[in-house]
């Protein structure tokens, strides 16, 4: 996932299946409206994953540093954060296989790691890579796993709904990364969970297989279950998501709807034309400081200004009058991809700076507390 665990004798090993071959006794989540949501969001007001103040040490290093979070049964929520942010860790917290160092964690009313035997058989476990027999076929390895519930999923429907069944008796080492990335999804969901953790869920996956991985958390989504998907892929982020929430050095630095935090950078103009034009002469054209204009890559260039008919025509002419043929040029709004990336950015730079983190956590906090108003834990 991210990398957060600094040494092997921390890290426990995660398998798709249970662990047991007695499952727990499945239990109904409560579903009531959560004040606040937009109309169509249709989820409960108990968080089914409910995190308060989470910390995770190994040693003298401290991966998750008092992060606050939840997830509600019906919402898709993406987990982001470079390399060593800490989104592991939290991930393995909430699944039951790491012990917290401080802080309140839930999810299902329950304690991951004190009721854990109760807890697996109503979570879905998706592992990047591993987990099953180089040998073993994606109908064996269903049929296994679903030996291990006492009210599983139908392997061959479940083959069907990743788009596996041309390949349902080829062995595991055969099968295209992007197979392997599906049916681990599919093993993820053998036992109809409350909650599905996804971890990277499209890598490695060609774009019919997108598509295909997006349709079944949507279908997670409409059924109810709570869906943690923890990516580098922000694009994915973008299109499956209802709420991201973006982690750097073990503290959550922002949070909300995929549009939401992209509203935050403002919209620019995006143009190509020829590499090295006089940046300064741009500017002074249109009516603004060099700091504005910059060359992102060799003959790609943003206008960091609000976009205007006016502004767009500015460029054109400038660029006309100097001879500068004009590739394309168009008006944008920020990606997540771009907010993503200036959250990040800054995060990294009030740390270097010594900047104290308080505020944003204080920030992150009173926001969990919105969303999660009269949780029951």
């Amino acid at each position: 996932m991210d990398g957060s665990n600094p040494g092997s004798d921390h890290t426990p090993t995660r398998m798709a299946p249970p662990p047991d071959a007695e499952p727990g006794t499945a239990k109904p989540g409560a579903v009531e409206p959560r004040a606040g949501d937009p109309p169509t969001a249709a989820v409960p007001s108990t968080a089914a994953v409910k995190v308060e103040n989470l910390i995770v040490r190994y040693g003298d290093k401290i991966a998750v540093d008092r992060l606050s979070l939840s997830a509600f049964s019906g919402q898709v929520l993406a987990l982001l954060g470079p390399n060593g942010a800490g989104k592991t860790s939290t991930v393995e917290t909430l699944e039951g296989y790491r012990r917290a160092d401080g802080g309140h964690v839930r999810v299902l009313g329950l304690d991951p790691a004190r009721d854990h035997a109760e807890l697996r058989s109503r979570i879905g476990v998706m592992l990047q890579r591993g987990g099953v027999y180089p040998t073993m076929s994606p109908l064996q390895a269903l049929r296994l796993f679903a030996g291990y519930y006492k009210d599983p999923a139908e392997p061959e429907a479940l083959l069907d709904l990743v788009s596996l069944s041309g390949v349902a008796r080829t062995p595991w080492r055969r099968l295209s990364g992007g197979e392997q990335q599906r049916l681990s999804l599919a093993l993820a969901l053998v036992g109809k969970p409350q909650v599905a953790f996804l971890d990277e869920p499209t890598a490695g996956v060609d774009p019919e297989g997108r598509l295909t991985i997006r349709r079944v958390i949507e279908e997670l989504r409409e059924r109810g279950v709570c869906v943690v998907v923890t990516t580098h892929e922000l694009a994915e982020a973008e299109k499956v998501a209802d709420e991201v929430v973006i982690v750097t050095r073990g503290r959550v630095r922002a949070r909300g709807a995929p549009g939401t935090l992209a509203t935050s950078v403002p919209a620019r103009i995006r143009f190509d034309a020829s590499p090295a034009i006089d940046l300064a002469g741009l500017a002074a054209a249109c009516g603004t400081t060099l700091s504005a204009v910059r060359e992102e890559r060799p003959g790609e260039y943003v206008l960091d200004a609000a976009p205007s008919a006016s502004l767009v025509a500015a460029v054109a002419t400038w660029l006309d009058a100097n001879g500068i043929a004009l590739g394309s040029i168009r008006a944008s709004s920020a990606s997540l991809e771009e907010a993503y990336l200036e959250i990040v950015q800054q995060a990294d730079h009030g740390a270097n700076h010594g900047a104290d983190d308080g505020a944003n956590d204080g920030a992150a906090e009173a926001a969990d507390n919105r969303a999660g108003e009269g949780a029951g834990s």
